[in-house]
């Protein structure tokens, strides 16, 4: 019993010791996590000195005795949980109360405690690296692949094509225009040539006083420049005196004399200057160099030169003909640029341009000045529209001389009338009238069915189709020869001739039809001019009633000048046609001339036939009775025909107004030169070819027989018979002809 009682009594102080030292542990833990609050909150508190009053309690409170707790308050105490670290304070933020004895905390606000605690900053939280990092990788391999293949294309693939690019900015090529080539006449003198020329222009920046020196420096830089340049100076003053530019051009394209007297003057005002004698007025004059097209004899064979346009290309006439002969080929220069300018230390590259060739005319210049000059006057005498004159020589077929009436100044186009600007021998076309006639009597003896004796009765009237045909003039009943209506030029008689080409009137129009387009009509010539008409020939099938008995005296068709000197020159030259030609050759860049292609040629009549026609049309002129005695020329045997026409207005496709012309060849026994002659609608005194173009037809004959050098013939001149009984001649006297 006493024992039990006594282990029971150890027992319980032992249990009572334990629990004893478990409170004391747990004491001392509260009272760490109390210290360890306090020691933060006296850290976070505002420094400074604390008030007395809690000085005192504080001490008083630590002498106090401390009494065990009771066993159920100890027990019932709970184990405080460890303490979380707090946000760091700001320095000088509030610190809490501290619990008293008893564990109760004083909450009231000390004083200077302005707020309470600030909550604790938010935990961040990071996510894990190696995603982003994988997609950081991808990323990169991404751009140096795309980096790679660029690489690849610039510098394998596209190589070339890159470098292609970068020159076109690195390089600057620069054309080299080609000198164009020289038209010559036949003797070698220039008719249309390229030279040097210049731009004069001016800075007017340095005409100002501030830089020229002097307050009138325009006034007297145009007083200088004005007999030079031949302008007006008060048109150089104002040029000079302008403030909004600093480029401008007081006269174009002066030869390189006026430029040379420009900088002579310029040097001598430049030296003065240099001495103290005055300013150089003229140092803000400059140059530029161009390439200007002259024709040296002004309107001398303009029609068949042409022109050259504004931007270096023929234009007009042989010039626009032989532009790609003359034009030659354009060169180049390539140099390295940098800034706009040519790098000097770079390489360049320079392909010379080839000049373009010279082209030797067939053109006569002696010729073509009388030529030209004889049908201008003529024209204007006249009171024409226009007029004509072609020289070819018969047995070549060059043609020595295409004069036009009005022409123009290839050199002032901008002062030239546009109706002028073309070459009317090869472009209008018109019908010829009663030298036309050649060639229908020309079938009638190729054809046998006549001779120059045949008997033609000439009535006053012939009644064909719906109209009674007539002659120029009234007459009585001729007796004629073929010769003889050759020579009075006869219409009726030259139907009454044509009718007998075939059996029935169908088959002499086909006949007559075929000689025509052997002689060249409704066809073009041959030398390719720019706007040349082949004339109008209607296809026999197609010729009314009236046509089948006008078209063999010259009404119905149309032929221009060109083709109409070629019919006669054919007769000249023994029946055979020879193509016209106007380019003798070229000399090429080299130097080495070539000649030109020999020209075409056709039987068109025999010899026999051609020897009959020359003698025939000289009667023409050298017989009393003919129509052409006023183109006789001493000393030479003269074959021509006369003819006057009808002439349809262009404008209202209506007959209106005549057309004149004379045609012929000499000497007619040895032949040498055609001349052909056509005036448009003369309006004033005669219109009958013998007045209007026999005397054209004369003074250029003349001329080119005495410029050729052909020597006189020695024979006088034999006519034929014109009427069928010389003995009887009814009184006729010379008539003209129709």
């Amino acid at each position: 019993m006493s024992e039990r009682s006594g282990g029971e009594g150890r027992d319980g102080r032992e249990g009572r010791d334990g629990r004893d030292r478990r409170d004391g542990r747990e004491r001392r833990e509260a009272r760490g996590s109390r210290e360890g609050r306090e020691g933060r909150d006296r850290r976070d508190a505002p420094r400074g000195p604390r008030p007395r009053d809690e000085r005192d309690a504080r001490a008083r409170r630590d002498e106090r005795p401390r009494e065990p707790a009771p066993r159920d308050a100890r027990s019932a105490r709970r184990v405080p949980r460890p303490a979380r670290p707090d946000a760091p304070r700001a320095t000088g933020a509030p610190r809490p109360p501290r619990p008293d004895a008893a564990g109760h905390r004083d909450t009231r606000r000390p004083p200077g405690r302005t707020g309470e605690r600030p909550p604790a900053a938010p935990v961040v939280r990071l996510a894990r690296p190696r995603p982003r990092l994988r997609l950081i990788g991808l990323t990169l391999t991404l751009v140096v692949l795309l980096f790679t293949a660029r690489l690849l294309q610039v510098q394998a693939v596209d190589a070339s094509a890159f470098a292609d690019k970068a020159a076109v900015n690195r390089y600057i090529t620069v054309p080299l225009a080609a000198d164009r080539g020289t038209m010559t006449a036949r003797d070698g003198t220039p008719l249309a040539t390229t030279v040097d020329a210049y731009d004069i222009t001016a800075d007017p920046y340095l005409f100002r006083p501030d830089q020229a020196g002097v307050r009138d420096a325009p006034a007297q830089a145009a007083t200088l420049l004005a007999p030079i340049l031949g302008e007006d100076p008060k048109e150089l003053t104002a040029k000079l005196s302008q403030r909004d530019t600093r480029y401008t051009v007081l006269a174009g394209k002066r030869t390189p004399a006026a430029w040379r007297q420009i900088k002579d003057l310029k040097s001598a005002l430049a030296d003065k200057a240099a001495k103290g004698g005055g300013a150089n007025v003229l140092a803000g004059v400059y140059s530029e160099e161009h390439a200007k097209r002259v024709y040296p004899n002004d309107e001398l064979g303009a029609s068949v030169l042409g022109f050259v346009s504004a931007d270096g290309r023929g234009g007009g006439g042989l010039e626009a003909l032989l532009d790609g002969e003359l034009q030659g080929e354009d060169g180049k220069i390539t140099y390295t640029q940098s800034g706009g300018r040519q790098v000097p230390t770079a390489d360049v590259k320079e392909r010379s341009p080839v000049p373009g060739s010279d082209i030797e005319l067939t053109l006569d210049r002696d010729i073509q000045w009388a030529a030209q000059r004889a049908i201008t006057e003529q024209v204007e005498k006249s009171k024409a529209d226009s007029g004509y004159v072609v020289v070819q020589d018969t047995a070549t077929g060059e043609l020595l001389s295409v004069a036009n009436a009005p022409t123009f100044d290839p050199n002032h186009l901008g002062g030239a009338d546009s109706a002028s600007l073309g070459n009317g021998a090869l472009q209008d076309a018109f019908e010829p009238g009663s030298t036309s006639k050649l060639m229908s009597l020309a079938a009638v003896l190729e054809e046998g069915v006549a001779s120059p004796g045949t008997h033609v009765t000439v009535p006053n009237r012939l009644p064909r189709a719906d109209r009674a045909f007539a002659d120029d003039v009234d007459h009585p009943t001729w007796e004629l020869t073929l010769n003889g209506v050759l020579a009075k030029s006869s219409n009726i008689g030259t139907i009454l001739a044509a009718e007998q080409l075939g059996k029935t009137q169908r088959q002499a129009n086909e006949v007559l039809y075929s000689y025509l387009r052997k002689f060249g009509v409704g066809r073009k010539t041959g030398l390719g001019f720019p706007g040349e008409t082949p004339g109008l020939l209607a296809a026999p099938g197609d010729w009314s009633a009236s046509q089948q008995h006008t078209i063999p005296f010259g009404q119905g068709l149309s032929l221009n000048a060109v083709q109409a000197a070629s019919i006669y020159s054919t007769i000249a030259n023994g029946g055979t046609r020879v193509a016209p030609s106007l380019v003798r050759g070229t000399t090429g860049p080299d130097g080495e001339f070539t000649a030109a292609p020999e020209p075409a040629e056709r039987r068109v009549v025999s010899g026999k036939t051609a020897g009959t026609l020359a003698r025939m049309l000289e009667t023409v002129v050298a017989s009393d009775e003919g129509t052409g005695t006023v183109a006789r020329v001493p000393g030479y045997r003269i074959a021509g025909k006369t003819g006057t026409a009808n002439r349809v207005d262009p404008e209202t496709g209506r007959y209106r107004g005549y057309t004149s012309s004379f045609a012929g060849f000499a000497p007619a026994d040895k032949p040498r030169v055609t001349v052909y002659c056509a005036v448009q609608n003369p309006r004033k005194g005669s219109y009958f070819g013998s007045d209007v173009c026999g005397p054209v037809f004369k003074q250029v004959m003349e001329f080119s027989l005495k410029t050729l050098q052909v020597p006189p013939t020695g024979a006088k001149p034999s006519p034929m018979p014109v009427f069928f009984d010389q003995n009887e001649r009814h009184g006729a006297a010379r008539e003209n002809d129709h």
